[in-house]
């Protein structure tokens, strides 16, 4: 039985209109943050939703259809390799969730953000630990991100090949580790990182 996300913060229809952020790629050495904003819709429910991480890739993909043909209303946001670097990677997940909600067609009273911080936003927002496992709502926008940023990272991949990209998904993995010492960083890797700092300098004597 799915959580009402009133009985988590509020009484129930004090609040009607709550929308769930999650954001997948934080860890990563390349590629985008993205987050995702769901409006549910209590009249038309979505069985099985949970933390994106907790469900098979079969799961998430049928999962995923089903959201984005349910909900009232849900936006992708994201920050750019560039941004990561420019603003460092928390204030581009801060950048990428304000993003997500302000991308919303329908203008949320709440959002829950998984988490212990929340953007500034132009409604009330609350911060839930490990919310994308507690509060529907939050595990529908995990859901979101994920497999959005998952199937973009195995697109790069064939852009980028050697690095096994569309697996690790750009977590530092040995394979990842060493094809950056091997074939160094690419476009799309994250220079205020360290390991990837590494690489480059580390070809940069090689080429010296």
């Amino acid at each position: 039985m799915q959580q009402n996300e009133m009985d988590f913060f509020a009484t129930p229809g004090a609040v009607t209109l709550v929308c769930g952020v999650d954001e997948v790629g934080r860890g990563p050495l390349c590629g985008p943050v993205v987050t995702a904003a769901v409006i549910l819709d209590p009249e038309n429910p979505i069985a099985g939703l949970n933390d994106s991480k907790k469900l098979s890739e079969k799961k998430r993909d049928i999962l995923f259809d089903e959201i984005k043909e349910k909900a009232l209303s849900w936006s992708i946001g994201r920050a750019e390799v560039e941004e990561i670097d420019e603003l460092n990677i928390l204030h581009a997940t801060m950048l990428a969730m304000q993003r997500a909600v302000e991308g919303l067609s329908v203008k949320p009273e709440l959002a829950l953000i998984d988490g212990n911080r929340c953007p500034e936003l132009s409604c009330a927002a609350e911060a839930v630990i490990k919310g994308d496992g507690r509060v529907p709502v939050i595990g529908a926008a995990s859901i979101l991100a994920k497999v959005t940023r998952d199937r973009e990272m195995a697109e790069l991949e064939k852009q980028y090949p050697g690095y096994g990209i569309g697996g690790h998904k750009g977590y530092p993995t040995k394979v990842h580790m060493d094809a950056l010492k091997k074939l160094g960083a690419t476009p799309i890797h994250r220079r205020s990182f360290k390991p990837v700092r590494e690489a480059l300098e580390a070809s940069e004597i090689l080429e010296s």
